[in-house]
C-alpha cells in the first residue's frame, strides 16, 4: 500500500492550575480558538473545543507523526504563554500539570461533540473532579483520589 491512512481521534481534558476559574466569557472563546489554531499548526483537526471556567475539553484528530503527549505539551505551553502576554493575565495563568486523554471511536463522534458543546449546562450539576472520575472509571483506568488533586 503506497499511502498511510489514519483516523486518530482524541478527547483531551485538562484544567487550569488549582482549578482557578479564569476562563469565562470572551476569554474562554479566545482560548478555545487559540487552542484550535495550535492543533491546526500540528497538522491536526480541531473538531470541538469547549469547557467551563476551570477546564477545557478538546476533541481533536491528530496525524500519526505526533504523540498525544507531544500535542498536549504544545497545547498547554503555547496557550499559557500567549494568554500570559495579555494585559488581563500578565503571568497569572497556568494549566495543571497532568491531563486525561481518551481515544474516540467513530460511533461516539457525535456524542463527543454534543458533550463538549453542552459543558455549561452539564457543569451546573457537577464539578470537574466528579466528571473526571466518571471518565476514568468508564474507561477502566485506575486512579486514587490523590491523583485527581
Amino acid at each position: 500500500m503506497p499511502h498511510t491512512f489514519t483516523r486518530l481521534l482524541y478527547h483531551v481534558v485538562y484544567s487550569t492550575k488549582d482549578r482557578m476559574p479564569l476562563l469565562s466569557g470572551a476569554w474562554a472563546e479566545r482560548m478555545h480558538g487559540y487552542l484550535g489554531g495550535i492543533v491546526r499548526n500540528l497538522k491536526g483537526t480541531p473538531i470541538q473545543i469547549g469547557g467551563v471556567a476551570d477546564h477545557v475539553h478538546l476533541f481533536i484528530q491528530l496525524p500519526p507523526t505526533i504523540t498525544i503527549a507531544e500535542a498536549v505539551n504544545k497545547l498547554k505551553s503555547n496557550s499559557s504563554r500567549w494568554i500570559n502576554e495579555e494585559a488581563d493575565f500578565r503571568n497569572k495563568f497556568a494549566w495543571q500539570e497532568g491531563y486525561a486523554a481518551f481515544s474516540v471511536s467513530d460511533n461516539r463522534y457525535d456524542d463527543t461533540v454534543r458533550y463538549i458543546e453542552n459543558q455549561e449546562s452539564h457543569h451546573a450539576h457537577r464539578g470537574f473532579i466528579d466528571e473526571l472520575k466518571e471518565f476514568l472509571e468508564r474507561n477502566g483506568m485506575e486512579f486514587t483520589e490523590a491523583d485527581l488533586h
